[in-house]
């Protein structure tokens, strides 16, 4: 892998939920998902009642997470594009994901696990240096090198 693959799937590895992205019927649909990192791979868990899973399983999908709403100074957004598969988590990737919610629209949680094997990571960043707080926890002066009021953005593929 390289570097900003990496580090790719280090961010998505800070934030715990994201977005699953494939086809049903010929339609895209987006879906909010839990998810873990597991050995470079990303592990989802879905309702089984809303039957995504079963148009993903097999499939090419794209699965993507972001701080964008976090307001750190830096900003990110990852995706995965690669096929997903049905899988059964081990007993720690289970404990991983913490707890579960007690219903999706009004039914009973019922989890089924995907694991998604990446083709292709794709990592855009976003520096907003002249808004940030001088104090802002996400403060990196090494990684903030533009000037006031500029705007950088970053992409990797």
């Amino acid at each position: 892998m390289s570097t900003e693959e990496i580090r790719a799937i280090e961010l998505l590895g800070s934030v715990s939920y994201g977005r699953l992205a494939t086809s049903m019927r010929a339609m895209p649909f987006v879906a909010p998902a839990r998810h873990v990192v597991a050995d470079g791979r990303v592990l989802i868990r879905l309702h089984r009642g809303l039957g995504y899973h079963r148009a993903c399983n097999g499939s090419v999908v794209a699965y993507g997470a972001d701080n964008l709403h976090s307001g750190a100074a830096r900003l990110w957004a990852v995706q995965f594009t690669g096929t997903a598969g049905i899988t059964e988590p081990t007993s720690e990737e289970r404990a991983a994901f913490g707890s579960q919610p007690s219903h999706v629209d009004g039914e009973t949680f019922e989890p089924v696990y995907m694991r998604i094997e990446p083709q292709f990571v794709t990592l855009h960043t976003l520096d907003h240096p002249a808004d940030r707080p001088a104090d802002h926890p996400a403060d990196h002066p090494a990684e903030n090198s533009a000037p006031s009021g500029e705007r950088p953005i970053h992409h990797a593929a």
